[in-house]
């Protein structure tokens, strides 16, 4: 490098040089301008008459109320059952009644009928009654007491002969052949004997089982009399066919006949 070129004033390689900004003059005049437009603004619309308001209708306003005003009296819970000043009839029980104080000099009122034979008043009447002859009527105060007989006449207390009764599942079920129930020796009433029984399909009794008395009536008149013959008559009833087994209850009710005596008794 040469001493020329050291000499040479340094240039900016990356191109000319940007302005620094406006200059005072330019910013003076832009003031001036815009002082001058705004000036101008005031004086032309200046002129116009000023904004007049409407005047508001139909706004809400407060106002207070007095304590007997009819919204206040919308809020008594009586309204409508007690007496109010300003109901339908206010106007009628808040008048008294004019009440004229009456005369203590009696008059006849004008006008009034009078009879023209007052002796003959009810003479009709009686001439009714001595011309019609009325029965004599005696009242009964204590009439005989009325007898009630009976609907029906009452029945035998024993059975004539001995019965059975099916109950359960098995009373509908139809019985083949009814066995031949005997009469049961003995001096006194013997109780009913229930026995449970199941059938099978076939109609067979596969089981009989002697059920307890129902109360201690009947159980102070069971006998095992009645009770055997009850098991072995169960065992031999035969039913209708049907698909399932069924359990049932049967009740003997036995015919008494007294005991024969089998003792001579002694000669004299």
């Amino acid at each position: 490098m040469n001493e020329a070129s050291a000499n040479l004033p340094a240039t900016d390689e990356t191109g000319p040089q940007s302005d620094e900004g406006w200059s005072r003059q330019r910013i003076l005049l832009f003031i001036m301008l815009a002082i001058a437009i705004h000036i101008g603004l005031i004086f032309a619309f200046g002129a116009k008459k000023p904004f007049v308001p409407k005047p508001v209708t139909g706004a809400p306003q407060l106002q207070l109320a007095k304590s007997q005003d009819e919204l206040m009296e919308l809020d008594n819970p009586a309204l409508f059952a007690l007496p109010n000043p300003r109901d339908f009839a206010a106007a009628i029980w808040q008048q008294a009644p004019v009440i004229t104080p009456p005369s203590f000099r009696w008059q006849a009122r004008p006008g009034e009928l009078t009879l023209p034979n007052p002796e003959n008043l009810g003479a009709a009447f009686n001439g009714f009654i001595q011309t019609n002859q009325f029965g004599d009527f005696q009242l009964d105060f204590k009439p005989p007491p009325l007898l009630v007989e009976l609907a029906a006449p009452a029945g035998p207390a024993l059975p004539q002969a001995s019965v059975l009764q099916i109950s359960g599942a098995l009373a509908h079920r139809r019985l083949l052949a009814k066995p031949a129930l005997p009469s049961l020796e003995f001096n006194d009433v013997i109780a009913p004997s229930k026995v449970q029984v199941t059938v099978d399909q076939i109609g067979s009794v596969i089981g009989a089982v002697l059920l307890p008395a129902d109360n201690a009536i009947e159980a102070a008149g069971r006998s095992p009399k009645g009770d055997t013959n009850a098991v072995a008559l169960a065992l031999s009833l035969k039913f209708a066919p049907a698909a399932q087994l069924m359990l049932g209850e049967v009740t003997f009710y036995w015919h008494i006949t007294p005991l024969t005596s089998t003792n001579a008794p002694n000669p004299p």
